[in-house]
């Protein structure tokens, strides 16, 4: 799980929050930063403040959404939900649209386990259509 939010003090927030979670947590102040660990990473979830200097959260979502297709990306934003923003993250696929008034206990833990969930669940659909597909060639 990559988090990427120019907010140190929310960085070290949730790495506090989510220190006992098993999985690989990676944790970086920008957008540049972030493309480069998903070069060196398998990253399978990823959380993103909308803005941040230098690159803003929902161009790095759109570059990640093309060459990680796969990701499933969240949004962490003190901005309030307004029908725009909402359409933008719909039409970028976003999963889920996280208020930074969140409690990072349960509210946060859950919405990352939702998402890894969602991951794994896209993960088992593509290989039983990859099995599918292998049987329907051998027929």
């Amino acid at each position: 799980m990559l988090f990427v939010d120019d907010d140190e003090i929310v960085l070290k927030l949730i790495e506090k929050s989510i220190a006992d979670e098993p999985y690989d947590k990676y944790f970086t102040t920008s957008g540049e930063d972030a493309l480069e660990i998903l070069k060196q990473e398998a990253i399978h979830e990823i959380a993103v403040d909308i803005v941040m200097p230098g690159m803003y959260g929902l161009e790095m979502l759109r570059i990640v959404k093309k060459e990680y297709p796969n990701i499933v990306s969240m949004v962490i934003s003190g901005y309030a939900q307004s029908a725009d923003a909402m359409m933008v993250l719909q039409q970028e696929s976003v999963y889920k649209f996280i208020p930074k008034k969140w409690t990072f206990d349960e509210d946060l833990r859950t919405d990352i386990q939702r998402a890894i969930d969602t991951y794994n669940l896209q993960r088992e659909h593509e290989d039983m259509v990859a099995e599918l597909e292998q049987c329907l060639t051998k027929t």
